[in-house]
């Protein structure tokens, strides 16, 4: 089954790096044109050089609502359209145990997590409605269960869930869909940078499949949902977690 994505343009927020990166690269290299949103013009602009394929990088903070529209009427400016939309950015928020949970971690953890997804459709859909489009943002595993000391995250999580089925009922008619995965652990960059290879192994050895997912595992669900394969998909959450949550 051969996905292509000739003639549409795409925006993949947290573009430059781990699930964004390959994301990017994977509908860069199946026609679309692809802008790259990351927090700086030097990261989303060298992930743009990396991948060809005529991607763009674009300097955007999700959490900015103004960033984000500019973002949107850049893409469309820029190329004529948008059709599809990976809401990906977001990040690990501080850890502490509910009651003492700091307040400034709140409210970047919802920020980050929730508000740029949040932004992301805000301004995107919009854009789709004269054509249709499709959009996935990234929740997590965690979007369906507790995790002690991430509170902020977990909440997030849960949240992308939620207004991810509300979008797409609220405009099904546009023929837009939406829909949201959820990582398990994922190796990618950031997580190499807070874990060394013994404790990736360790986590690895408590799943099913006894090893941890690739960016790239997860760039091909991102990109199924986002193709006419799965014009019959919308408002759903799909696990890919090495049979992590089956246990």
């Amino acid at each position: 089954m051969e996905i292509r994505f000739d003639g549409k343009t795409a925006i993949v927020t947290g573009g430059a790096s781990g699930i964004g990166l390959a994301t990017a690269r994977e509908l860069a290299e199946s026609g679309a044109t692809v802008i790259i949103a990351d927090l700086t013009t030097e990261r989303s602009s060298a992930a743009a050089e990396d991948i060809g394929h005529g991607a763009i990088g674009h300097e955007t903070d999700v959490t900015d609502p103004d960033a984000v529209e500019a973002l949107v009427d850049f893409a469309v400016s820029e190329t004529g359209g948008l059709h599809l939309m990976v809401n990906n950015a977001g990040g690990d928020s501080p850890s502490g145990p509910f009651g003492d949970y700091p307040l400034d971690g709140w409210h970047q953890g919802i920020d980050l997590n929730l508000h740029g997804v949040f932004h992301g459709m805000r301004y995107g859909i919009p854009a789709m409605r004269s054509g249709g489009g499709a959009i996935v943002n990234t929740s997590s595993y965690q979007g369906i269960v507790g995790f002690p000391t991430g509170s902020a995250y977990v909440a997030a999580k849960h949240a992308v869930i939620g207004i991810t089925k509300t979008a797409a009922i609220d405009h099904a008619d546009d023929g837009i869909r939406v829909n949201a995965i959820g990582p398990g652990v994922i190796d990618t960059p950031a997580l190499s940078g807070v874990l060394d290879a013994e404790a990736k192994a360790q986590i690895a050895a408590t799943f099913p499949l006894k090893r941890l997912g690739t960016p790239a595992e997860v760039a091909n669900l991102i990109c199924f949902l986002l193709s006419e394969q799965a014009s019959f998909i919308t408002g759903s959450f799909y696990l890919v977690d090495g049979g992590l949550m089956a246990q």
